[in-house]
């Protein structure tokens, strides 16, 4: 009988894991804002659901998987994750994120600065949100934003940025991962027969990939702590600074990027619960 994977391996995985999940993710924002590689939602959503397969396939024998601060918070909230490895697990993916932007931000350092110059975009200006959003995310998506003959209208992008109401973003990334919670719960459940085990990574991604073909327009589709404020923290550091924290949404960041995912997972977790049979009628 093989021994279990210690918390050092677990947590070891659980950096892999969230670094490939936000270096093809977040990778393939930078290449649609920077470059259009990828035209769409559907071309950049697939991306991020083909990242959380190959992450899930590689290192789920070992933790499970998480790579998503609210995914590990939301299973211990119901006792179907030790608590002590709560912390443990959650610093091993925001680590991973902040390697896997540090990374981007290597990568396409040249693409940015020439992105921000053709633009009239200086680096930790209000509308510098503009290339911020290649690492961390804001509401109303500054995606939607339109330049006005090339250069960027500061008063226009103020704007398009306060079309969405604080509590509407709020709700978004609630249910986005409510939704998101209750996918992984069953499909991963040992009672769902329905699901193959080994196809579960595929449903998970597919389900983020449909979420954010529906939310990202409005919030940039984030679901998972890690993937938001991990890159964030990095791109305060190279030169964004308040554009990037605060950044324009202020205090709304910290209610619509944490505690909506964690909220969100702990009820779309708790609803699959309700769903499982009780033990006496098994």
């Amino acid at each position: 009988m093989s021994t279990p994977p210690s918390l050092r391996h677990c947590c070891t995985a659980e950096l892999i894991g969230t670094f490939l999940l936000i270096f093809f993710g977040c990778g393939s924002v930078h290449v649609a804002v920077l470059l259009g590689g990828l035209q769409g939602l559907w071309q950049v959503g697939i991306v991020w659901g083909l990242s959380i397969m190959l992450a899930i396939y590689t290192i789920g024998q070992f933790s499970g998987a998480h790579i998503n601060p609210a995914i590990t918070l939301g299973f211990s909230f119901w006792n179907e994750f030790p608590r002590r490895r709560v912390v443990p697990y959650i610093l091993s993916q925001f680590a991973g994120a902040m390697l896997a932007a540090t990374s981007l931000l290597v990568l396409f350092g040249p693409s940015l600065q020439e992105y921000e110059q053709q633009h009239g975009i200086r680096r930790g200006s209000e509308e510098s949100v503009l290339t911020a959003m290649c690492y961390g995310e804001y509401y109303m998506n500054p995606g939607g934003y339109s330049f006005t003959d090339g250069r960027v209208d500061r008063a226009q992008l103020q704007r398009h940025l306060q079309q969405l109401p604080t509590g509407t973003a709020f709700f978004a990334e609630l249910l986005g991962t409510a939704i998101l919670g209750f996918v992984v719960a069953r499909t991963t459940s040992a009672e769902n027969s329905e699901v193959p085990t080994r196809l579960a990574p595929v449903f998970i991604g597919l389900t983020v990939t449909a979420l954010i073909c529906v939310i990202a327009p409005l919030t940039q589709a984030c679901f998972n702590p890690a993937r938001d404020f991990g890159p964030r923290i990095v791109a305060a550091a190279a030169g964004w600074g308040a554009a990037a924290i605060p950044g324009p949404n202020g205090m709304g960041s910290v209610l619509v990027y944490i505690l909506a995912p964690v909220l969100g997972s702990v009820l779309g977790i708790g609803l699959a619960r309700m769903l499982t049979p009780p033990v006496a009628s098994r």
